[in-house]
Formats: structure tokens, sequence, C-alpha cells
């Protein structure tokens, strides 16, 4: 079956054509246009996603996969305490050694090219052709162009070599003495069989390692211990031989017979002194008491048996001489008789006393006699002693070198043994294990297919997207800016003649200067957006202005960037509470940014009444140079709000309001600050238009909104400059509060 198109008419007109919309509005990417953009370009933009795609699913197709095996070792001692040297036993465990840098210097035997050599010898690869390729084309064309090595300039090994370790990974697993050992290959078999040989390999070579120094160190100590007999032989002679030839000779404690004698003479001097110390003080007191008359009680006394019979004899006189002076008179013949012989008796024992003091001088004398004899003694043996000395000296020396090399020898002979023990006993396992052996992979490691062509996709995307965008964007018409206005593009803003300057008025009285309290005023909520652009100037008169809160501003403020980190604030009338209006402000901005408040209302200055220094200098000594920034600079006694007040002005009000150097002050702040708020006083006082290129945002405080005045006020701010005037409801109240 067959259709026929309709014929269109010869005179039907041309369709519409499609018209995108512009993709830049008022110097802003418009998002619909370049959204029109890229699907009017859709067809091209997927038709170079797909053939991307393509593109990429053939290349992985024909790359060769890749099968990656990996094996893992511990590192750790494996060696029993028992079989381990003396001093390694005392030292505890060696597996603390094993920091970072052990483990990867471990990395690096791993990957020595001795042991990839081995691997390569065991496994055959020399033979696959996998290995012995050369790289292929594409290395070549690049060793070409310097951009690496030439494979037709390399030897059969270090093609072999350099292709093994293309393929060879190894690492070390963070935190842990895990060494990976990964090998990736076309067949998986093999893969894993490298990966597990590597491993074996480096223990092998690791173990072979501890028994060639085991065996090196047996051998060593072998040689060193021969020699050692001999000096410990000739040093021991020679000792001996000094000690015959000086006739020094031990006693008993290993002491030399001079140093005994000395020691048993200065013993026997000392008991005999103590012994004529003793003789002597003895007799001395026997003297004492028989020359006393005293009754004579003495050891040596008691000990005599002549004078324990003349005691005993003048004890029973005594008793006979109490019994007869019961019965008889002094002056009889028996009681005389009596006394006589207690006198005799007495005297006998006075001179057995003597006799005894005198055998004691005696004993004493020769306990004297024998120190001297002792003390003559000492001499010689001292002259013999410092003789012998030097000979002393020397001896011990060759003793102690004897002694030196009897303990080397002694520690060579245990090392010795220990080494050799340790050699035929095969102790010598390597500081490492394997603790997972390598299997063979079953999904190729390389390429990843689907991630590949997926980016590859995803790229391509991107790219035609970015492309369109940047065309649509350099093709769009550069807007033309028009006149600033109150109408749209197009329609010539109405024109006004700039007011005369305003006469300076007498000042006004200051507001009462009592500390306003840190609750925000309320204010009045906003009762209708701002004037339509498209509405002229007399029908824009008909709508009440758009009142809104101190809050609402600052948020406006911080959301407005660079633009919003100036502000003026300005009354419309005299006791508007301005002053209020800009404190209030400024506390809500220092909530969440750094905010200076500065007084230029010169001619009603208030705002030092809260700050923290009241006297302190302020704007009017800065211009004048007598005051630095420093020094003007106070705080809000109820936030954290800086202030700078006006100072001390006296008649220089209207200059300071002229002053270029406020301009100056304000840039300085803005450096310093976020946020820079403007207190200017009433616009009736002030020339509002300085104030406009110190900040290009105002905020106008108004009594009574509704108020014509206001609206003056509005207008004529706008026409001084600034950009943006933003109206809140104040009252005298709030400003006297």
């Amino acid at each position: 079956m067959f259709f026929r198109r309709k014929a269109k008419p010869a005179d039907a007109p041309p369709p519409p054509p499609v018209v995108a919309p512009p993709v830049i509005v008022n110097g802003e990417p418009d998002m619909r246009g370049l959204g029109l953009a890229l699907w009017q370009k859709k067809n091209a933009i997927i038709g170079f996603t797909l053939i991307a795609a393509i593109g990429a699913l053939v290349i992985v197709n024909s790359i060769t996969p890749r099968y990656r095996s990996e094996a893992r070792l511990l590192l750790e001692v494996r060696e029993s305490v028992f079989m381990r040297a003396e001093a390694d036993r005392n030292g505890g465990d060696r597996s603390t050694n094993l920091d970072p840098d052990a483990v990867a210097s471990q990395i690096q035997v791993v990957l020595s090219r001795d042991l990839a050599r081995e691997v390569i010898k065991k496994e055959n690869l020399a033979s696959n052709p996998e290995f012995g390729s050369g790289g292929g084309g594409l290395r070549s064309l690049l060793g070409l162009f310097g951009m690496g090595r030439n494979p037709s300039t390399l030897s059969e090994e270090e093609r072999i070599l350099e292709a093994f370790y293309d393929r060879l990974n190894v690492y070390a697993i963070e935190k842990s003495r895990v060494i990976v050992v990964d090998f990736a290959s076309a067949d998986p078999e093999l893969a894993a069989r490298v990966a597990n040989s590597v491993a074996e390999t480096y223990l092998s070579l690791q173990q072979s390692a501890k028994q060639g120094q085991t065996r090196a160190a047996g051998d060593w100590l072998a040689v060193e211990i021969d020699r050692m007999r001999t000096r410990v032989e000739e040093a021991e002679a020679k000792v001996e031989g000094y000690r015959v030839s000086a006739n020094l000779f031990s006693g008993s404690n290993n002491t030399s017979l001079p140093t005994q004698q000395l020691t048993e003479i200065n013993s026997q001097i000392s008991a005999a002194r103590g012994q004529k110390a003793d003789l002597e003080a003895r007799a001395q007191q026997i003297r004492e008491q028989v020359r006393s008359g005293r009754p004579i009680e003495s050891s040596d006394i008691a000990n005599s048996d002549s004078m324990r019979r003349l005691v005993e004899q003048r004890i029973a006189l005594r008793s006979q001489l109490a019994e007869q002076s019961t019965t008889l008179m002094d002056q009889h013949p028996r009681i005389k008789e009596l006394r006589a012989q207690i006198a005799e008796i007495d005297r006998q024992v006075r001179t057995e006393g003597e006799r005894l003091a005198r055998q004691l001088d005696n004993d004493a004398k020769v306990a004297g006699n024998r120190v001297e004899t002792l003390s003559a003694s000492l001499d010689q043996v001292k002259k013999l002693a410092s003789q012998t000395n030097e000979q002393d000296v020397q001896l011990r020396a060759l003793e102690r070198e004897a002694k030196t090399q009897r303990d080397l020898l002694e520690s060579y002979l245990a090392k010795y043994r220990e080494a050799s023990a340790r050699d035929n006993i095969n102790a010598a396992p390597p500081e490492a294990r394997i603790i997972s052996r390598a299997t063979p992979a079953i999904n190729p490691s390389y390429p990843k297919k689907l991630p590949t062509v997926l980016i590859a996709a995803f790229a391509a995307f991107a790219l035609s997207a970015g492309f369109t965008v940047t065309g649509a964007l350099l093709a769009a018409p550069t807007p033309t800016p028009y006149a600033y206005g109150y109408g749209p593009a197009g329609v010539a803003a109405p024109s006004f003649a700039p007011p005369p300057p305003p006469q300076q008025p007498m000042f006004a009285a200051p507001l009462p200067r009592v500390p306003s309290p840190p609750l925000a005023p309320t204010f009045a909520q906003p009762v209708a957006p701002a004037f339509a652009p498209a509405m002229g100037l007399a029908a824009a008169a008909a709508v009440p202005l758009a009142v809104s809160t101190i809050d609402q501003i600052a948020q406006s403020l911080r959301q407005a960037g660079d633009a919003g980190r100036r502000v003026t604030v300005v009354g419309a009338m005299r006791n508007a509470g301005t002053t209020y209006a800009a404190i209030t402000l400024a506390r809500a901005l220092a909530k969440e940014a750094n905010v200076v408040l500065v007084d230029f209302a010169f001619g009603a200055p208030n705002l030092s009444v809260i700050s923290t220094d009241p006297n302190a200098p302020g704007v009017a000594e800065l211009v004048r140079g007598a005051a630095s920034f420093g020094d003007i600079i106070t705080r809000d006694q109820y936030s954290n709000v800086h202030l700078i007040a006006t100072g001390n002005v006296g008649n220089d009000g209207p200059l300071l309001a002229a002053s270029p150097m406020l301009a100056t002050v304000i840039e300085a702040l803005v450096q310093s600050y976020n946020h820079v708020v403007i207190d200017a006083g009433s616009a009736a006082d002030v020339a509002v238009e300085r104030f406009a290129p110190l900040a290009q945002r105002a905020v106008l405080v108004s009594a009574d909104p509704a108020n014509p005045s206001t609206r003056a006020a509005r207008d004529r701010m706008m026409l001084a400059g600034f950009a943006d005037v933003t109206l809140v409801a104040g009252a005298v109240q709030a400003a006297a509060a």
C-alpha cells in the first residue's frame, strides 16, 4: 500500500522559525535558554556519547586481559626462645624491632633482582611469550621519542626482568607487618604460581642468609679460639713467673704475706696497749683505796687467797669484838686485845694491797715492753711491704691481663658451641611465614570493561555538553545597559533638579544620655512592597512606602555580601529615634559579625552615653590629628559592638561634616570590621549627599511613615546617590527609652 504526501500550496507561508530564548539575561546566564540550546543539540551530544562508548568497548575488548593473584607474608620471629643465643634470650621479644622501616626494607628484599632471577629460572618464564615479547610496538615507538626505554636496545635478560617487574607489585598493609606479593598475568594459573614462588623464594633466601651468617660466625670463632688459647697460656705463665721471681706469695684470703703480717702485728699491738692500760688503771685504783684507808674492793683483791684469809680473819675478830663489847668495858684487856688484832689485820691488808699494786705495775711494764717489741717488728714489716708494692702492682696488672684473655676465650667458646649447635640442627628458620597462598583468579583485574565504557561515555557527554554551552554563551549578544531610572528600559527617567543645599539649622538639643536597653525595639511590619518600576512618579506617590524591621534589615545586609558591609542610618526628622535604630541595628549585626558604630551626627551627638568610656576622644579629635584609631574606639556596655563617638565637636560641626577625612575613616574601618554602621543624624540637619559615597545602602528612620515628608526625604536620598533606602518606623518614645 502506498501513501501519497499531501502537497503544500505554493502560496502557503513558511512556518514561523523557532526562536530560542536568550541565554544571557541582565548579564547573567539563563538556565532555561541554556537548557533549550542543549536540547537543540541533543542528537549531536547523544551521537558523540555513543561513539565514545562504542570505541571504548572495542578498545577494552581488544586488550588482553590480565588476572591478578596475591600471596601474603607475615614478618615475625619464628625462632624458639630455647634455640636463640644467650644475648637474645635476655633481650626479650625481638618482634618489636620490626618497625615500618624494617618492613619497608624487607619489601625491597622481595623486589631484589637476585630473587627475581631465581623465580624466573624456577618458573621458566624466559620461554613464555608473554615475558619475551619485548612490550610490543607501542613501547618501541615511545622509546624512539625518548619517553621510555627502547626494548630493542635491551638484552634478553633485561627484557624479561622488566616484564616481570611490570607485573609484580609488593606492598605492606598499613599498620601491620604483613607484606602482599601481587602478580598479574594473562594466565591465572601462572599468576598464582609466580606469586607463591616469589613468597617461597623470599623465605628460602632469608633462611639461607641466616644459615650462612651462622656458619661464617662459627668458622671465624674457631680460628679466634685457637689464637686466644695461646694468648691465655702465655699470660698465665707470665703471672706465675713474675710471682716466683719477686717472691710474691699469697697468704690467706689471697693477700700477700707482708700485708697479712702487718695486719696481725697491728692486732697484737692494739691488744698489748689495751692490756697495759688496763693493768695501770687497776694498780692505780688499788693504791688510791689503800691510801685513803677505805675498804679495798677490787676483783684482784677478791681473787687473792691471802687477801681473802685476812678479810675473813678481820670479819671474825670484829664479830668477837662486837660480842665482848656487850659485857665488857672499853678498857678491858680482852677488848684491847681484839682491837689490836683487828688493827694488825688491817695493816696486813694494806700491805697485801700494795703488793698487788706493785704486781700489776710489773705486768703493765711487761705489756709496755711487748708493745715496743711489736712496734719494732711493725716497722720492719712496713719496710718490707713498701719494697714489694711496685712488684705487687706489676703482678696485679699481669693478673688482670690474664683474666681478660681468659674471659674472652670463655665467651668465644660459648658462642662457638651455640653456632655449631645451630648449624648442625639447621635451627635458622626465616623471620617470616606465608599466611595466605595465592589462588588462580576467576575474573580479570584489567581492563575494567564496564567502568571504562561508562567513564568514556560520561567524559564524551560532558565534553559535548560543555562545548555546546560554551558556544551558546559566546554567540549570545551582549546586553546594552540602560540609564538608571524608575521606569523600565527604553523609558527615560524623569528629570529632577537637585534640591538646593539645606541651610544650616540651629542644632537641636541632644537626646537624654540614658543607656538604651539591649532589647530590640518593635517596628512596624511591612505593609506594601516598593513601588513598581512600571509606575510613574505621580502614581507612585499614592502608594505607601514599604516598612521593614531591624531584623529584616540585618538579614538583608548579611546576605548582600560586600554591598551590605556599609550602611547609613538617617532620620526623616529630628527626634525620630535615629540613634536608637542605629544602635539596635548594630547590635543585631554583632550577633554574627564584628560591627563598629560611628557617630557622624555632629549636631546632636548621642552615642557616647552607652560607651564604656564616655570621655574618650572621637571623630573630631581624629580629624584634627589629636588622637589615633586606637584612642577613639570604645565598646558598647551591653553588647560586642565597637563604638566611635563624635568627640569634642565644639563649633566645628559643619567643617567636620564636610571633611574629606570621613571617607578615609570609613575605608579604614571596612578593612577591619565586617559591618560599619553610620549614624548620620537627621536629614533636615545634614547634607545626605555627603554620605552616599561612604555607604550605598541607607536606613531611613521615620516616626510617621505615611507623612509626605518621609517620602520627600526618601526621594532626596535616592537622588543623592544611595542605591538602596530601607524605611523603618521609629518613635520619639523609643529614642528616649
